[in-house]
């Protein structure tokens, strides 16, 4: 059985506009088995009604998007968000493959035994394809081959602490301990990193947005990644991955590593590039998230260095809570829990703002399809649509502007800074191999449908 879809704009690889284009699934496989130069669609075709034929006319089809730093907190914390609201969050928003974070579930993803209990968690949730981060933490290097041999992509570390007993923060020790004993895999850092000055007790108005910004000083980032670039060069067959980087300070130093051949890669997030500490009001504090929203000007030279391919993707770091965690009557922004929710929003962000910056649409897909692929070890079967690839399909509209309200939002708590924001761009359809996992016509886009996301 083929799913058919054709459209005049399909962004097809290493193309940064869209052209004429159908792309052919076989749904059986979920992969794709032909790609025709040519639009088959409009009044003439025959196969008008065929339900397994699409014919998106002028709007875009697109590969499946690819994030690769979500916090979806089940087993444990399902109460924040969990497998099927964070996926169908996912769909929504045209994101059909995730990879989870180890660090935000009861128990975390740091012993095979624990991604057992997280996979038998996930089964017959999951409305898009689910990947696994491992953890890093202190004692469990033993864990770190079994884990791999039980398939998570990579491991994630903290070099600060993270305010979870169960996810204690990394020492240098503990990294060379723990990078001594991979090949070829990937470690990914949360890059802030205390010394004796930065860690001193700050005395600060809990309601300033300014003051909580002076508590996490670009400088925690700059010493991280002149720890994490030495860690590189002794132990070359690692991957070090950079998350969430907000420091526009650090871009020289990740700049001249790179220039040195060191397999570093760095992403940044929506929230960096779309927000600035300038428009965060006081006791704002669902804006908090660590590292924290910079300034404009900061805002500015990431986007410069994603453009330059300093910055190699952008994920969501969809870390959600529940509502009261954020201390939103208080407004007490150094005990509110940190995380920004946006997932199923990234697209029309990265559009919405992209746009004002000549951004072209493959650009994005490459930032935010291609790149995460490659990151999480799935540059043969995701982020592009290509002949062996998986039938992962968006249909978007590029044009339609519309008002971020809670209606728009398919996770668990509805809570986010981009509320009342006016974005451009909408998801009308999403496939995730060859099967139709949203459709926007539909009655709260998923009636009738079923899930059929696989665990990666």
């Amino acid at each position: 059985m083929l799913l058919s879809v054709t459209s005049r704009n399909v962004l097809l690889p290493d193309c940064d506009q869209p052209r004429p284009a159908t792309i052919n699934v076989d749904i059986r496989t979920g992969k794709i088995i032909e790609v025709l130069l040519s639009y088959t669609g409009g009044a003439a075709c025959k196969r008008s009604g065929d339900p397994h034929f699409v014919d998106a006319g002028d709007k875009f089809v697109l590969p499946g998007l690819v994030d690769a730093h979500v916090h979806l907190e089940e087993p444990g914390n399902q109460d924040w968000e969990g497998f099927w609201t964070g996926t169908q969050a996912a769909a929504a928003g045209g994101v059909t493959t995730l990879i989870d974070m180890p660090v935000d579930s009861s128990p975390p993803t740091t012993t095979p035994k624990n991604l057992d209990i997280k996979r038998c968690s996930a089964r017959g949730q999951c409305w898009v394809d689910v990947g696994f981060w491992g953890g890093a933490i202190p004692q469990n290097q033993a864990e770190l081959r079994p884990l791999l041999s039980a398939g998570v992509r990579g491991f994630k570390c903290f070099l600060i602490d993270t305010g979870i007993e169960e996810f204690p923060r990394v020492s240098e020790s503990d990294l060379h301990s723990h990078m001594s004993r991979l090949q070829n895999s990937v470690m990914i850092f949360h890059a802030e990193m205390e010394n004796i000055s930065s860690s001193a007790p700050h005395r600060l108005d809990p309601r300033s947005y300014e003051g909580f910004l002076s508590s996490r000083p670009e400088e925690l980032e700059v010493d991280a990644i002149t720890l994490i670039t030495r860690l590189q060069a002794m132990y070359p067959s690692v991957s070090c991955h950079i998350a969430h980087l907000s420091a526009a300070s650090t871009l020289p130093m990740i700049r001249a590593a790179k220039e040195r051949g060191l397999k570093l890669s760095v992403e940044t997030c929506f929230h960096y590039l779309c927000l600035s500490a300038e428009d965060i009001p006081d006791g704002a504090t669902e804006y908090k998230c660590t590292p924290p929203i910079r300034a404009n000007s900061n805002r500015d030279l990431l986007w410069d260095a994603l453009v330059d391919g300093t910055i190699d993707c952008v994920v969501s770091d969809h870390s959600p809570c529940l509502v009261e965690m954020k201390e939103l009557k208080s407004g007490d922004f150094m005990a509110a829990w940190g995380g920004v929710s946006s997932l199923g929003l990234g697209l029309s962000l990265l559009w919405t703002e992209g746009r004002k910056r000549g951004v072209s649409v493959g650009q994005i897909i490459r930032w935010m399809s291609i790149k995460n692929a490659d990151l999480a070890g799935l540059s043969g079967t995701k982020g592009q649509l290509k002949v062996g690839y998986d039938g992962d399909l968006v249909i978007w509209d590029p044009q339609p502007e519309f008002k971020v309200s809670k209606e728009h939002l398919y996770f668990k708590n509805k809570l986010t800074p981009y509320e009342g924001m006016t974005l451009r761009g909408r998801v009308h359809k999403t496939f995730v191999r060859g099967r139709l996992a949203y459709n926007s016509a539909l009655q709260d886009g998923f009636q009738g449908l079923q899930p059929s996301g696989e665990l990666l």
